[in-house]
């Protein structure tokens, strides 16, 4: 009989819990991430499942999940308590075969539920699982304080906020070349918002929730944290230059980043390659 804990997905979310905690991403109970299981990952510890639990609404419908697992944070949770005692701060979920409900089959231990923000995660998966062919499976929301930090200086638009990460740091075009999406303040946990972040994620791998945070998408933890961190990165690199100038004396220019984009095999939407006043 396996053990989930010792599963290598289990211990790859683990991991990336306390990655993000020791970044200074997730304050209290701040922050979730979810992973759409692989079947043949489930296989060897189905026998610790329990399918006996009650099924609860999930707030949203996601036909194109029907029948998943997925492992989650829990809400309320902290993630600096994921590596202490996953079976407690985390859990997996199976969904029902209509795509609007769930079951706790493992985890959770002391009581709880799955992260509160378990509607947008779901709404996302579903997204990049049609969009990726499948191959998207992490979905990871953090609280980066440099990025919502510059919720309040620049304009909340996809534009403004794609060009000035992209100019950075040379590395962020060709990590994310498809830019990021801006969504402005709304209630964090309800439809509405996952309504909005799944629009944006048809488009973008990452999304900043204004005043609040960032969801990224991956194919697995380690992409999806390199991607959150490189846009954090990136971030923090801007907030030092916005104060020691309000204007740059230079910067990569609309040609070199084409250029850039040619050497390294990636395509810059042109929508980010205006040339500035």
């Amino acid at each position: 009989m396996n053990s989930v804990l010792d599963a290598p997905f289990v211990q790859g979310f683990v991991r990336l819990c306390g990655d993000g905690f020791a970044q200074n991403w997730h304050e209290r109970n701040g922050g979730n991430l979810t992973y759409r299981i692989r079947p043949e990952e489930i296989e060897p510890i189905r026998a610790q499942l329990r399918a006996d639990g009650p099924w609860q609404d999930i707030g949203t419908s996601v036909p194109g999940l029907a029948g998943e697992y997925f492992m989650a944070t829990g809400s309320g949770k902290f993630f600096r308590n994921v590596p202490l005692d996953p079976e407690d701060a985390a859990c997996i979920v199976r969904i029902d075969e209509a795509g609007e409900k769930y079951q706790v089959q493992w985890g959770l231990k002391n009581g709880g539920r799955p992260t509160s923000e378990l509607p947008s995660h779901l709404m996302n998966h579903e997204v990049k699982k049609a969009l990726t062919g499948g191959a998207h499976r992490v979905i990871y929301h953090a609280h980066p304080a440099n990025v919502i930090a510059l919720t309040f200086v620049l304009p909340l638009e996809d534009q403004v906020f794609t060009r000035e990460l992209w100019e950075m740091a040379t590395e962020c075009p060709v990590v994310f070349p498809e830019g990021v999406g801006v969504v402005p303040w709304m209630v964090p946990g309800g439809r509405d918002i996952a309504v909005a972040t799944s629009r944006l994620m048809q488009k973008y791998n990452v999304a900043i929730w204004a005043h609040h945070g960032v969801f990224c998408s991956g194919r697995d933890f380690d992409e999806t944290f390199g991607l959150m961190h490189t846009v954090e990165k990136s971030a923090e690199i801007l907030v030092k230059v916005l104060s020691m100038t309000p204007k740059k004396r230079q910067t990569i220019q609309p040609q070199e980043f084409r250029d850039l984009a040619r050497d390294f095999h990636v395509t810059l939407p042109e929508e980010f390659l205006f040339e500035k006043e």
